[in-house]
């Protein structure tokens, strides 16, 4: 009997890379997953099938060198997933440069040292290509955000900061391993873990009366399965090169209003009020100075432009596939639904 491959996952307790050990167990794969904590403290993971045989969690920190040599040892790939996804922090530098730009450093460093390591798959995100829409622009791999800043939607700052890190380690070190990077969009759709991701958080604040009105701003969205499985497209094709846009479509927030109020959910506080006029566009953008710093400096970059994203590449190298947004969406909802992180109000 062959013994399986076994996989290196990062910030295993996460969104996407939760989804990605599902899949991992699901194909055979062994998988050893970095954690915060103690693996008691993830039974989502510890319940998934094949995780009692196959699925070892490891306590590693992004700013602590060395701390994930364990979890490298006998793995011939690295999927790094670990890094914060928050709009507002009190100090950018700290909570998002740092353990997005040391964190990849390190993680890189110690596939060097483990010496088994023959490729690194990497999630960075949109948010490294652009942070500000341009409607006369279809975007792809070759486009880089080079706008954002600690003081300016420093998220996505430090997302392309991560991203370019890697790429030059490869430059500099021409290490053993080769990298794959994805981009995805807007990463949606049901969790296995107990929490609201930030995606199917703004899907919440739609349905829950935050927003006072259906603004001028779109989005490009994909499934967290989706992502998943891209991942381990990206660590089985030799062929894979560079970086890869994962997104299934784009929606308009008017768009998605009414994919909601069309399936069931007009009973939950969707915004009514138009204001993706030029009029609606200038209030918004007024009122964007009294919302939280850096939510503020998301909507006035975003708002009034509509941002277009191919995909050609990851579907002509990966042979990728994608399910609509609207389904993704759909069951993103019935999922908060389901696990009590929003009010079964549907009709």
């Amino acid at each position: 009997m062959t013994t399986p491959r076994t996989i290196s996952v990062t910030g295993a307790s996460g969104y996407i890379a939760s989804h990605i050990i599902e899949q991992l167990l699901k194909e055979g794969y062994g998988v050893r997953g970095t954690v915060r904590r103690t693996a008691s403290a993830y039974p989502w993971l510890t319940a998934l099938k094949g995780a009692a045989e196959r699925l070892e969690l490891f306590s590693a920190d992004l700013l602590e060198a060395g701390s994930f040599e364990r979890a490298l040892s006998g793995c011939d790939t690295l999927l790094h997933t670990a890094s914060p996804y928050v709009i507002n922090v009190n100090d950018p530098e700290h909570d998002l440069l740092a353990p997005a730009l040391e964190g990849t450093r390190n993680v890189l460093s110690a596939c060097q040292r483990a010496g088994t390591i023959r490729r690194v798959v990497l999630t960075s995100s949109i948010a490294a290509v652009t942070d500000e829409p341009d409607s006369r622009h279809t975007f792809t791999e070759a486009d880089w955000n080079s706008r954002s800043s600690l003081g300016r939607n420093p998220y996505h700052y430090a997302k392309t900061m991560a991203e370019r890190a890697a790429w030059e380690f490869m430059e500099r070190e021409k290490p053993g391993f080769s990298l794959v990077v994805l981009n995805p969009t807007l990463v949606t759709g049901p969790s296995l873990g107990p929490g609201v991701n930030t995606t199917n958080g703004i899907l919440r604040d739609i349905l829950t009366g935050v927003y006072p009105g259906i603004m001028d701003m779109n989005w490009g969205f994909v499934d967290v399965r989706d992502t998943a499985a891209a991942h381990i497209l990206a660590m089985n094709t030799p062929e894979a090169r560079g970086r890869y846009l994962c997104s299934s479509g784009e929606l308009t927030m008017h768009e998605v209003v009414d994919l909601l109020r069309q399936n069931g959910y007009s009973g939950y506080r969707l915004p009514k009020i138009d204001l993706s006029s030029k009029a609606g566009t200038a209030l918004m953008k007024m009122l964007s100075y009294t919302q939280p710093k850096d939510t503020g400096t998301f909507i006035r970059t975003h708002i009034g432009r509509a941002i277009h994203i191919s995909n050609e590449k990851i579907r002509r190298d990966l042979k990728m596939t994608f399910m609509p947004p609207e389904k993704s969406i759909l069951d993103a909802v019935g999922d908060m639904i389901s696990q009590g992180h929003l009010a079964d109000k549907k009709s």
